[in-house]
């Protein structure tokens, strides 16, 4: 029994991982929802399976299916809206039918069934969008002579993450089609199902937040205008420019990067600009900058916010004029290169404290993308943990998996190192993993040895995984789970923004964290990362 047990659990396991893999690869509805049904026809052995999503009119309309012929998925068609799925779609609950040549409602799918001596079982869930309700997902299964009630909650429990997903990717595309955007096509050696307005190469972002970044990114390639490209470490600032090089009329030009903040003032001028030989100590030869090298492409100063105010005054010359001279040289070059700058300053905040020239600023800051940081795009999270996982896997000849529990975890954490981090944990925790399925227990912060923690959280004690609270009226303990900030607070007091409540909070406690935390219902940790989101120094309480 526990073998059969051990069994389902693995087989779940590597359906959603294989279905990940399917919402990370393509962006077009009908292939990833035929996909979807084959991987359940495959590992499930169902019979026939069927997704209907909701149609503008209001009605559902059947959007995918497997095991059918071509007059069974026109009848199914047409009768969606009164059968299983109709029912299903009213309700917003599961059903299960143990034996479906018995429901009623079924007869005319069932009377071509080539099952003689077998039964078979239907199990449809909803698909949903938070309470949006989206669609229905159906599938057919033989049930064998030891089957029994469990193994339908396993059918339903797997829909159920499976339609969650199907929710996400559906709702996707519901905002992609109501924007009114003409497409653009991606780079030519791009996947052909990636050719569409709403997909970077190399980069994963199938939240509202990513999308809207890809739009800008679209917009804002072909032209010769300066971007900036602002947000959190970690968040692909790099990849993003890579992907905007690739989609200008510059593609076939250099793509040239610099980290401003890893060079000191005296090289990062020689490393931009070049030196001509005897400028300096060690100088032999004449040699190329970074803006020489670029010359017809793309430049990528990533950290620009870290330069010096003397050189900002070197690069806002060669910004206005396209110009500049060589260190130890008195010849003027002309060069014709597109800028992307990257940093994660406020650099507004820089220009009013005197630490960033404001003409430098305008002159750099004509496109301005915002990357959002990973807490704010969690439908990708999913996403992202399968294109990892799966590079992990490849490159170690492995068959890791992840388990739902795993996955839960991934997906409520706060992220400061944003998808640098989360890849980071991948490889960490899939490496220490034992076994080849990645469980909660695995996981650092599950033993109070987050390594982000350490690094972000260096005023907070070490947080208990729950938070003990004691209740006024009968002084009993009780024990309260972690909540995202806000979700829960109290009926009179806090005010409405996060940053209000913080303040509040804090100046509730006088300045104690922890009792802070406490009152607002979250854990310790939770108020340190809030806190350096708004950038709150405590030690002004």
């Amino acid at each position: 029994m526990g073998k059969v047990a051990g069994h389902g659990e693995r087989l779940q396991l590597v359906t959603i991982y294989e279905i990940s893999k399917i919402l990370a690869a393509s962006f077009d509805l009908q292939k990833t929802l035929q996909e979807i049904l084959n991987v359940l026809a495959t590992h499930l052995e169902t019979r026939r399976g069927m997704i209907s999503l909701i149609h503008e009119s209001g009605e559902l309309e059947l959007a995918g299916a497997s095991g059918m012929s071509g007059d069974e998925f026109r009848r199914c068609r047409a009768c969606v809206n009164e059968d299983i799925n109709g029912a299903i779609f009213q309700t917003g609950l599961p059903i299960v039918i143990a034996d479906l040549s018995k429901e009623p409602r079924y007869h005319h799918c069932v009377h071509k069934l080539d099952t003689v001596g077998k039964t078979i079982a239907l199990i449809g869930v909803p698909i949903k969008a938070g309470r949006e309700m989206l669609g229905v997902i159906c599938i057919e299964r033989v049930v064998h002579a030891s089957g029994d009630g469990q193994t339908f909650d396993q059918d339903v429990h797997l829909l159920q993450v499976v339609a969650n997903l199907v929710g996400q990717i559906a709702r996707l595309h519901r905002q992609a089609e109501s924007e009114p955007m003409a497409p653009v096509e991606a780079p030519s050696d791009t996947p052909k199902e990636a050719k569409t307005r709403y997909r970077l190469a190399n980069v994963i972002g199938l939240s509202g937040a990513m999308q809207q970044v890809f739009a800008e990114v679209h917009k804002s390639a072909p032209s010769r205008s300066t971007i900036l490209l602002r947000g959190e470490s970690g968040t692909g600032k790099e990849i993003v420019a890579r992907a905007i090089h690739h989609l200008s009329p510059r593609k076939d030009r250099p793509f040239i990067t610099v980290n401003c903040a890893a060079l000191s003032e005296s090289l990062l001028e020689s490393e931009l600009f070049g030196h001509e030989k005897g400028a300096f100590t060690g100088a032999q030869l004449q040699r190329k900058g970074r803006f020489e090298l670029a010359e017809g492409g793309t430049l990528f100063l990533d950290e620009i916010g870290e330069i010096s105010l003397a050189f900002q005054a070197k690069m806002l010359r060669v910004l206005q004029e396209r110009e500049f001279e060589r260190v130890g040289g008195d010849r003027p070059i002309k060069v014709d290169v597109r800028l992307i700058a990257a940093t994660n300053r406020n650099l507004e905040k820089a220009v009013s404290e005197g630490d960033f020239r404001g003409d430098l600023y305008f002159r750099i800051n004509v496109v301005s993308i915002f990357l959002p940081p990973l807490r704010e795009r969690r439908d990708d999270i999913l996403p992202l943990v399968g294109h990892f996982l799966d590079n992990y896997n490849r490159e170690n000849r492995k068959a890791m998996a992840i388990s739902p529990e795993a996955l839960s975890i991934l997906i409520n954490c706060h992220w400061p190192g944003n998808v640098r981090e989360l890849e980071n944990c991948i490889e960490r925790t899939a490496t220490m993993a034992c076994g080849t399925v990645i469980r909660e227990d695995d996981f650092p912060c599950s033993h109070n040895k987050c390594l982000t923690r350490t690094l972000h959280d260096m005023e907070i004690d070490s947080p208990p995984a729950v938070v003990a609270l004691t209740d006024a009226g009968n002084m009993a303990s009780r024990v309260i789970p972690i909540r995202p900030l806000g979700l829960e607070r109290e009926a009179e007091g806090p005010p409405e923004s996060e940053r209000s409540r913080l303040l509040w909070a804090l100046d509730q406690c006088r300045g104690v964290q922890a009792r802070a935390a406490r009152l607002l219902n979250i854990s310790p940790r939770q108020f340190g990362y809030a806190l350096q989101k708004h950038n709150i120094r405590v030690r002004k309480f």
